[in-house]
């Protein structure tokens, strides 16, 4: 593959991000003196900002390289993530979760466990948070070492140690407040210096419907070509989708995960905690117009065969195409001088932001739910401010070390719904329990989230090793044959239910907290919400039910 030769424009406006980036974090490092304001910003931060640094933490390595990509291999399946993959269980954190979160002044997700459970939940999902989000950082550092390694001919090590230092600079010197700041700045400049690619495809193609003309069914549509595995590139059926990725994926990420959850903890108010997902929704929902409709052009220049668009093997496999190098190429083949350094440079911004807001979060569960609650429990506000910086640090140094392991997997896609199933899928049935069910005990919860994630790991390794028969197989996917992904998502299923049915179990048996113990942690327990004296368009259950119409008309048109 030929490399990318940028001009000295190009080279100034990516010299001038990473400046930026860095100022960000020297200029707020004088406003960031206590726990509140590194950890979380102050909560200071309006809907808005929240909103866009909700979204803008989830725009890592994968969103922007791997589904464009994607969708060469699986066309519209790939806008499942996006709209029934996200829209939902971001609409409900903010309705139904978001007050429980929010009104108990919190500083991260299991510390929600600890006040509605127990130390035992709250450090294992601590624990589990934390490997979770350093196996996500290698993956983002790997990704980005590897496209700047081969489009630009940067060494693999230079590569990955510029990104990991720049990142540890202003988010060590900054905390959370950096962050976002950064993230809010990356999210202008990921639609700034992408959105363009999708533009020009379009024109060349001649219009949206010639993108669309000839592409085979099971690319043009989200829904009908989902009755049989085997109709499918991607392998998957619709109770899989619904209920895999739909529910348990979907809600297990988006609701629980801290690295998103984080960004609404910092906002102003409980209102504005609670428009912070419902904000993020409306962009969430628009995300295919660059990443799916850029994956079908690249698409249809494959087919066509010309010769100024050849995709190349796998650096990984050169048995494989590398189909995550589609984005790249169609910058190259569309932006001139200047607009290269841009397109460049708003890559950089997806990598950087996704790997602050894993940065980010790993160094706040490991302060609040680690630190103090195993090592130091009397640890004062300057020592934890501290121990947050330090682990800003260590936690870049293990992300580059995770990296290496990320080198193992062809498949990253399958690899990252994977560790999701592993940790995400059953502790949303803890927390769905909890907030929902005041008979859910604290026995029940600890029991059931740990058998669940056995399970869910030990099918990982069962497929893996090569362990189940094909009866086996079919028994857990109710498939023959199943594609990696049609196994991750039925993997997070079982997570989910296996959680949810040891926990009720155990809870009917065991003794419950009183009432007392759960004012403001659980339904019917917490305070109805009077939002009476807010006008009718700055409601969040308004501006809810508008993103659910607009989720169910690009289902209905795309069907």
């Amino acid at each position: 593959m030929t490399q990318i030769h940028l001009s000295a424009i190009d080279w100034a406006i990516i010299g001038l991000y990473f400046v930026f980036i860095i100022g960000i974090g020297l200029y707020l490092r004088g406003f960031t003196k206590t726990g509140d304001d590194f950890f979380l910003a102050g909560r200071k931060n309006s809907s808005w900002v929240a909103g866009l640094a909700f979204l803008s933490a989830n725009l890592g390595a994968l969103e922007i390289l791997g589904w464009t990509g994607g969708t060469m291999k699986y066309g519209m399946l790939v806008s499942h993530f996006y709209w029934i993959g996200a829209i939902p269980a971001m609409l409900f954190l903010g309705l139904y979760m978001m007050p429980f979160y929010y009104s108990s002044r919190i500083h991260s997700v299991p510390g929600y466990l600890l006040l509605r459970y127990d130390e035992r939940s709250r450090l294992l999902n601590a624990v589990s948070f934390a490997v979770m989000t350093l196996l996500m950082s290698g993956i983002n550092l790997y990704l980005m070492a590897l496209v700047f390694n081969v489009l630009l001919g940067w060494g693999w090590g230079v590569s990955m140690w510029v990104s990991a230092a720049s990142i540890a600079c202003y988010i060590t010197l900054g905390g959370l407040m950096s962050a976002i700041f950064t993230e809010i700045v990356q999210f202008f400049l990921i639609w700034a210096g992408l959105f363009l690619v999708s533009i020009l495809g379009i024109v060349e193609m001649g219009g949206i419907h010639e993108v669309f003309a000839g592409l085979p069914p099971a690319m043009a549509s989200l829904w009908s070509t989902t009755g049989s595995s085997s109709q499918n590139a991607m392998g998957v059926t619709w109770p899989a989708i619904v209920m895999g990725l739909g529910f348990v994926l979907s809600f297990g990420y988006w609701t629980t995960d801290f690295l998103v959850v984080q960004r609404a903890f910092s906002s102003k108010d409980l209102r504005s905690a609670r428009l912070t997902p419902i904000t993020a929704a409306f962009f969430k929902m628009a995300l295919p117009f660059i990443v799916v409709i850029a994956g079908m052009v690249a698409y249809k220049l494959s087919v066509r065969g010309e010769g100024s668009f050849v995709m190349p093997a796998d650096p990984t496999d050169a048995t494989k195409t590398w189909y995550d190098a589609a984005l790249p190429l169609l910058i190259v083949r569309y932006y001139p001088t200047g607009l290269v350094g841009l397109g460049i440079t708003a890559l950089l911004a997806g990598f950087m932001a996704g790997q602050a807001g894993n940065v980010s979060a790993f160094n706040t569960v490991f302060t609040y739910d680690i630190y103090r609650a195993v090592i130091k429990k009397d640890a004062s506000d300057a020592q934890l401010l501290w121990v947050g910086r330090v682990t800003t640090i260590v936690g870049i140094l293990l992300s580059v070390a995770t990296a290496y392991l990320a080198m193992q997997f062809n498949a990253i896609m399958d690899y990252i719904q994977a560790i999701f199933s592993w940790v995400n899928a059953p502790l949303f049935a803890t927390m769905l329990l909890g907030m929902f069910w005041k008979r859910t005990t604290s026995h029940g919860a600890f029991y059931g989230l740990l058998v669940g994630m056995a399970v869910s790991f030990s099918i990982f390794l069962g497929f893996k090793l090569g362990l189940f028969s094909p009866a086996t197989a079919h028994l857990i996917t109710f498939a023959d044959n199943p594609s990696d992904m049609t196994r991750n998502l039925w993997q997070a299923i079982w997570a989910w239910l296996v959680c949810f049915g040891v926990t009720v179990a155990i809870s009917l048996v065991t003794t419950p907290k009183t009432d007392a113990e759960l004012q403001g942690l659980v339904k019917g327990l917490t305070p109805d919400i009077d939002d009476s004296q807010v006008v009718w368009y700055g409601k969040p259950a308004f501006w809810a039910a508008v993103a659910f119409v607009v989720l169910v008309a690009l289902n209905v048109v795309f069907r």
